[in-house]
């Protein structure tokens, strides 16, 4: 190839390697200022995984605080159960 074939490319990729820094950059700022952000939450959360122990590749026991008790759940195979709640 010669260079009048080679620098469209070489434009071509050092306009696209500008724009993926650009827009890396403006990222960054939306998550710095704040602009990235989810919705805010309204008060304390009702809701935690407090702990996750894998039977088997298919089903998991979960202990789960909701609303200050714990209840124990049983998740996968052919369905959802709840164990049962903890005092």
């Amino acid at each position: 190839m010669s260079t009048v074939e080679t620098t469209p490319w070489l434009l071509a990729a050092a306009a696209l390697a500008g724009l993926v820094a650009l827009l890396l950059l403006l990222g960054r700022a939306a998550r710095r200022f704040g602009l990235a952000q989810t919705a805010p939450r309204i008060g304390p959360r009702r809701l935690a995984v407090q702990e996750s122990l894998a039977l088997d590749p298919r089903r998991r026991l979960l202990l789960v605080r909701c609303d200050g008790r714990e209840v124990v759940l049983l998740t996968g195979g052919g369905g959802d159960q709840v164990v049962g709640w903890l005092p």
